[in-house]
């Protein structure tokens, strides 16, 4: 069976399919000797795949992992970084952070902490980083000053940024200090930074910002230990299995739209 050689790449857990991607791009990836294409199709039972010059094969594909990293502040949400700072991937043991594949899903800037998930299922981070699928994602937020409904409903209707309007957010005021307020935000989209910019455009600067859930998937759900700031656990089955019920269901919504347009 053909597939696209980005697809079959983040099926065997070599990266992310937007990675992927990047690699075909630079170069780095050869199908049966010849530098592959974006959009190429290939036969992994007939094909030869070879990445950064190495030969890989599905029977080589490592096992499905999926974590939960709580991110702490200073840690980039990258595999490497160009500028040597750590990244969420040193924060793993060298067991199970070389030859898996594992990358984060989509990113945490580098002040902020909190829920990051990690995996080597590309196609899991394909849909969950996609745009188009909203997946929600639970923040708490300081910011500066005493927020008022006004500027609450603001953020809540959707601001402008870089000309483009923002999705409806859900915005609340959670306790309130002298001269700050904590607020939980959910978002249904992630335009880089994209809390920080509308709390300094709103006039309310962050001062902290920390994600608490991805989807269902909590940070610390009630009933279980404590997951400290630097530390990971594998997700439940349970959890793993709400994300890839939100596969299906998207899978079978996008067919549906485009029957529809179609018709």
């Amino acid at each position: 069976m053909h597939e696209r050689v980005q697809k079959i790449l983040s099926q065997w857990g070599i990266a992310s399919r937007r990675q992927a991607e990047q690699m075909i791009l630079e170069g780095r990836v050869r199908l049966n000797g010849e530098v592959a294409h974006l959009g190429q199709k290939t036969n992994p039972a007939l094909d030869e795949v070879a990445v950064d010059g190495r030969i890989v094969k599905p029977i080589a594909r490592p096992q499905l992992l999926y974590l939960l990293l709580n991110k702490p502040r200073g840690i980039v949400s990258t595999c490497d970084d160009p500028q040597n700072r750590p990244t969420v991937l040193d924060l793993l043991p060298e067991k199970i952070r070389q030859g898996q594949g594992l990358h984060p899903v989509g990113r945490l800037d580098v002040e902020s902490t909190g829920a990051l998930l990690l995996t080597n299922d590309g196609d899991l981070t394909y849909y969950l980083t996609h745009p188009r699928h909203h997946v929600p994602k639970t923040y708490q937020v300081w910011v500066e000053g005493v927020a008022s409904e006004q500027m609450l409903q603001q953020w809540r209707q959707g601001v402008l940024l870089d000309g483009r309007q923002t999705l409806p957010a859900q915005v609340r005021v959670i306790n309130c200090a002298r001269a700050k307020t904590l607020l939980e935000v959910i978002l249904n989209e992630g335009r880089n930074r994209q809390i920080r910019r509308v709390a300094d455009q709103l006039g309310h600067p962050v001062l902290e910002l920390h994600r608490t859930a991805i989807d269902s998937i909590q940070l610390n759900p009630p009933g279980r230990p404590f997951l400290p700031s630097g530390t990971y656990r594998p997700l439940e089955s349970f959890e793993i299995q709400s994300l890839k019920d939100r596969i299906d269901l998207t899978s079978i919504r996008s067919s549906a739209e485009i029957q529809e347009h179609s018709g």
